[in-house]
């Protein structure tokens, strides 16, 4: 396999036939996670392009492995599920290059944001919440007990790889009173063949377009809602698919909203509006899927906890919690809702407020 660069791969989409030999392009490198190579190839004559390349050995500090292939699904899964979600979500694929473990999709408006981002700056946009809502609603929905896309995509590898090792199994060897309970939600989640999951439906992989209207930006942490006047002129789009696969959507609810309970942790004593877009994006996913998802958002406490924990005490950790306090938080939150679940995610979120506020000696 060529491994390709900034440096190298305007010349090698040369020499592969994917760039004119007199056409002008540029290249930079996209922070898309540990996982793979993300390029952005700027092109003045025509539309951008972004090429990711597959690696085996992930950029972390603790040896993380996974197949080279695992490329090719996330290539198959954008091609076919893009015309089943709101257009423009899903950014069109363009061509693989099989021997080289790459390929090219279109690329989102260069002045795009990424909501991890901009909620780590302290905006909370309430419509960004609803439409994440709506879109991982309409996932899970639209491939609800479709036994064609389950034969296609019932693999389960790459998932255990990138997601069930390093994250459960890890926080189980790190914390071994908390193995009986992982291990309980592990083989749950293994048995549930429900829909497609997303597997890395976060706030990094949520690019935002269009801009903050300017009268809803200047404070610090701050809900505001671009959606008050009718539709969001800002819009969404999901990459970063290689982890999906057709499972349990219990997984990517619980994933999501660990992100956003951090992003509370880290913003508190202003950790309110971030949690008011957890409650946002929980009604708007709802309504999509046409029906109250209660047992269902009672199973995903166990992934919210499973996930948050080894984000502070896993393979891949967070570097915006240095604080030893807001880790303790995070700790004793998890802990609680894996050793003793809540009954409703009201409940859940009611144990961290009480966390946050007993421990707001620590969080100064």
């Amino acid at each position: 396999m060529y491994e390709l660069t900034a440096e190298n791969v305007v010349a090698w989409l040369r020499e592969t036939g994917h760039l004119a030999a007199d056409e002008p392009a540029t290249a930079e490198w996209l922070a898309w996670g540990v996982s793979n190579v993300v390029l952005r190839i700027t092109r003045p004559a025509t539309d951008d392009i972004v090429l990711k390349q597959s690696r085996a050995r992930l950029r972390t500090e603790v040896e993380w492995i996974s197949r080279l292939d695992r490329i090719w699904r996330e290539a198959e899964l954008m091609r076919e599920l893009g015309g089943r979600l709101p257009a423009g979500t899903v950014p069109q694929v363009l061509f693989e290059d099989r021997d080289n473990y790459a390929f090219a999709m279109q690329a989102i408006s260069a002045d795009h944001v990424v909501w991890k981002a901009e909620l780590l700056a302290g905006t909370a946009d309430s419509a960004i919440a609803r439409q994440a809502g709506e879109l991982l609603g309409t996932l899970h929905q639209s491939t609800f007990g479709d036994s064609a896309a389950a034969r296609k995509w019932g693999d389960r590898e790459v998932f255990e790889q990138l997601r069930v090792d390093p994250f459960y199994h890890h926080v189980a060897r790190v914390h071994p009173q908390l193995e009986p309970a992982i291990s309980r939600m592990v083989a749950e989640m293994d048995q549930r063949q429900d829909c497609v999951v997303h597997a890395d439906f976060s706030p990094k992989n949520l690019l935002i377009t269009g801009p903050l209207p300017a009268a809803l930006s200047g404070q610090s942490v701050r809900l505001v809602n671009s959606g008050d006047t009718g539709e969001s002129a800002r819009q969404l789009a999901l990459v970063d698919w290689e982890t999906g696969h057709y499972g349990d959507p219990a997984f990517d609810l619980g994933f999501f909203l660990s992100h956003l309970l951090l992003k509370a942790v880290l913003h508190a004593p202003q950790h309110e509006p971030v949690l008011v877009l957890v409650r946002e994006f929980l009604r708007s996913y709802a309504t999509a899927r046409g029906a109250e998802q209660d047992i269902l958002f009672r199973r995903s406490l166990l992934h919210l906890a499973g996930c948050m924990l080894s984000r502070i005490d896993g393979t891949s950790t967070i570097d915006y919690l240095p604080q030893p306090g807001r880790r303790d938080v995070v700790r004793r939150f998890t802990f609680s809702l894996l050793l003793e679940p809540a009954a409703t995610m009201d409940e859940a979120l009611g144990r961290l407020v009480d966390g946050l506020e007993e421990s707001s000696a620590e969080l100064q």
